[in-house]
């Protein structure tokens, strides 16, 4: 029989124990943790008093646990998860229980496949105009393309538009403004030991209630206007035809038509927290995908050229890539599994222990707080040989075969796995399909390692810069 321990402690100060350091670079505590105590380490963090535990879950048998196979006893109690529900909603992210498995019935039909593929146009085509635009204004003095921004504003884009169809001009600004700054607050607020009452007219709070504000009367807008338009619709004629399930409707026509027996309809309310969630989990996560998959390939030429040769066969002539596509652009989709390996757009997952649990022969508590980390698991030298190593051919079918489920998990996990993960992989590679059958790129930075930072998404703390080169 397998002895249970406490798990090991992470170093820390007398006074802060290990607060400075998830505030400061959480990714280097979580490596050094590992590192020094194993898979299965406990953080103490906050002065004496307010200190709180939290467990940081490294291997992938002990993340599988936390996400699948015991995924009952890890509930989205914790404080995260706390402050999204009130900046954003209870919507698909942050719901749980009977809330979550009847969201999940009626959006999960939306994301099909054929439904998925049939937003590829919507990417192309915003693809393309940032290629064009790429052509006139190459970038600044020295021609360089700055991607943590292009790529946000880009991906930005691309969610409004499968959201909202012809309505996303109006939406750009107000989510690129308000959403991040909601984001970033919601983790500061759950990490710190003492929380200022969110009425206080205190100025973070103040300019949070602004943001909150503008974003849920922009939502309920457009959803209220395309509601009234439905309702006026079926009171002066009879409903025609349903779509059929390959035609490219937009997200918030489909999610306001969702309806079954058992779970009748979303409502306004619920609409809006759905919409505020697909737009924070699916344009900062693509974003930071395509944004590190150039940054690696500017670094890397060989490997650009590769894939440059995989374009030209797959797409003679240039021509526009469609879902139909990704079959015959392995490696381009390995490129960009490699990048979410190296730089994950989610770096770690937080969940509570319901019940007391082993984990790797380490007691997990009732209550405790748990961490999982991609970031970790992603370089951990049990599953991956020179972890900080650039090598698509990780991703080879017999390579992928031959590690452990969770050893790799950029979408998560489990019954709470990312059902956008197939929009976002048909995102990502038709958008670097149309970037580079026009496009060479050329790293533009002094060389060295991007900083960066972990926020509910991964944050790149300095430009990431690449010169583009026309290739005809």
């Amino acid at each position: 029989m397998t002895e249970v321990t406490e798990a090991p402690c992470a170093a820390g100060t007398p006074l802060l124990g290990s607060m400075a350091d998830l505030l400061g670079d959480p990714l280097a505590a979580y490596l050094r943790a590992r590192r020094d105590h194993g898979d299965v380490v406990r953080f103490r963090a906050g002065p004496p008093g307010l200190r709180r535990e939290i467990y940081g879950v490294f291997s992938a048998e002990g993340i599988q646990q936390v996400l699948a196979t015991e995924a009952a006893n890890f509930r989205k109690d914790n404080a995260i998860y706390e402050e999204l529900r009130q900046a954003l909603g209870n919507g698909l992210l942050t719901s749980q229980d009977e809330d979550y498995r009847r969201q999940r019935r009626l959006i999960q039909p939306l994301f099909t496949r054929r439904r998925v593929e049939s937003y590829a146009t919507a990417v192309t085509s915003e693809a393309a105009a940032l290629a064009a635009r790429w052509q006139e204004t190459p970038g600044g003095a020295d021609g360089a393309v700055e991607l943590v921004e292009e790529m946000r504003g880009y991906a930005l884009r691309v969610v409004g538009r499968v959201l909202f169809g012809s309505d996303v001009e109006q939406t750009i600004e107000v989510v690129r403004d308000s959403l991040p700054m909601l984001n970033e607050r919601a983790r500061a607020r759950a990490l710190s030991p003492v929380k200022l009452p969110r009425d206080w007219p205190t100025p973070a709070n103040r300019r949070a209630a602004r943001a909150q504000a503008g974003l849920y009367a922009l939502c309920d807008a457009i959803i209220s206007k395309r509601m009234d338009g439905r309702e006026r619709e079926e009171r002066e004629q009879a409903p025609g035809p349903v779509p059929e399930e390959g035609a490219a409707e937009d997200l918030l026509t489909l999610l306001i038509r969702a309806h079954n027996a058992e779970d009748g309809s979303l409502t306004r309310a619920e609409l809006r927290e759905q919409v505020l969630v697909f737009f924070l989990a699916g344009h900062d996560t693509t974003a930071t995908a395509l944004t590190f998959a150039l940054h690696l390939l500017a670094r890397h030429p060989a490997e650009q050229r590769r894939v440059h040769e995989e374009l030209d066969r797959a797409l003679p002539g240039g021509r526009t890539p469609t879902a139909a596509d990704l079959e015959a652009l392995p490696r381009l989709t390995m490129v960009l599994k490699e990048a979410m390996r190296l730089f994950p757009p989610s770096p770690a997952v937080s969940r509570l222990a319901v019940a007391e649990t082993v984990i790797g022969g380490r007691r997990i508590p009732a209550g405790a707080a748990v961490l999982v980390s991609q970031w970790v698991a992603h370089r951990h030298p049990a599953y991956w040989e020179d972890p900080e190593r650039f090598d698509p051919e990780r991703f080879t079918p017999q390579a992928e075969a031959g590690r452990p489920r969770y050893a790799y998990f950029p979408f998560g996990g489990g019954p709470r796995a990312c059902i956008g993960q197939h929009f976002s992989t048909l995102h990502s590679v038709l958008s670097l399909a149309t970037l580079l059958r026009a496009y060479e790129v050329e790293d533009a930075t002094d060389g060295g390692d991007i900083p960066l930072g972990a926020g509910i998404t991964l944050l790149a703390k300095g430009p990431v810069r690449v010169r583009v080169r026309s290739r005809t």
